[in-house]
């Protein structure tokens, strides 16, 4: 062999044993399960996801499922996983057991799950304490969002445990206590509940007595052709938390995102304290863009509807999460 075919070689052999020997790249972050968060009243499980290397400081995000759903498909579906990496937090994923609800469906509208310090509202205000304590979280900056009954519990959270989250985002939801105020949850979800702006504030007030605030900010995304929580719901969410907020209903931006009607609702102080997403021709679902551009997120699926707009993206950065 000669000098230069032994030198060629020689350098092949060393880069072979340095690929061989070389350390495995650091596996991805998982979702995990995590047991014994509290006395869990409303028989929930939580997962959780956490990017690897993950600092202190950084927020929490709680992502609650839809009906048939579970924690896993609507993390990564919705987009909030793939954010939680490019973003750098955290994300909290409930997750509803059968024997709770046959159609693993948050009960949103079933008066023991809905109050402070009881059910399935006390379950998920453990997961955040649990979260934050783990994780060295940023407990100013805890948000809380979810699609149709998860939708429906995320305005829950926002009025039992306004103290826990800065904002949240509301999909195919509805309002706190709607099914109180139709008389059923049915008619909450196809036809609405006749209330006035204030009484469904009050909802909100009553659900914590005496607390003043500071209460969340709400963002409400719905499609204009859903037939299984129909768009009145949109309007009561503003109105409800425009109240809670001492803003009228009258918005103070109208404008279109991805070609979409939005609006801004601001307070007194000129802070914007409720917007809205109408997603027109969309049905019942969570709004997602696939892809990896900076605005999109999400995979399409059964109620994972891609619109060109991702609704965690507009969440995320709307809450300055990006």
């Amino acid at each position: 062999m000669t000098q230069t075919r032994a030198a060629s070689f020689l350098a092949v052999l060393t880069a072979l044993l340095a690929v061989l020997i070389s350390p495995a790249p650091a596996s991805a972050a998982s979702l995990q399960e995590v047991t014994g968060f509290g006395t869990n009243p409303g028989a929930l499980k939580m997962y959780r996801y956490v990017p690897d290397g993950l600092p202190a400081g950084r927020p929490v995000v709680v992502a609650l499922h839809g009906c048939t759903q579970n924690a896993s498909g609507y993390g990564t579906g919705s987009g909030w996983l793939q954010l939680a990496d490019r973003w750098g937090f955290s994300v909290v994923l409930p997750q509803q057991q059968a024997a709770n609800n046959s159609s693993t469906c948050f009960n949103w509208f079933q008066t023991g799950d809905i109050q402070r310090g009881q059910g399935e509202a006390a379950s998920v205000a453990q997961m955040v304490d649990r979260q934050l304590a783990d994780t060295g979280g940023d407990a100013s900056r805890v948000y809380v969002t979810g699609l149709s009954a998860g939708g429906g519990m995320t305005a829950v959270m926002m009025a039992a445990y306004p103290e826990k989250f800065a904002a949240g985002g509301v999909v195919a939801g509805l309002p706190y206590g709607c099914a109180q105020a139709a008389g059923s949850p049915y008619v909450c979800m196809y036809v609405g509940a006749t209330q006035t702006p204030k009484q469904w504030g009050d909802r909100v007030r009553a659900a914590q007595p005496g607390y003043t605030g500071p209460w969340p900010v709400l963002s409400v995304f719905q499609g204009s052709a859903d037939y299984t929580v129909k768009p009145v719901n949109m309007t009561d969410l503003m109105r409800q938390w425009t109240d809670v907020h001492g803003a009228d209903q009258t918005a103070d931006v109208s404008d279109t995102v991805a070609g979409y009607p939005h609006q801004v609702f601001r307070d007194p102080a000129g802070r914007p304290v409720v917007e809205t997403y109408s997603l027109t021709g969309m049905g019942h679902g969570q709004p997602v863009d696939p892809g990896s551009g900076s605005e999109q997120c999400g995979t399409a699926g059964a109620y994972l509807l891609d619109v060109n707009l991702c609704a965690a993206s507009r969440m995320g950065r709307a809450w300055g999460l990006s």
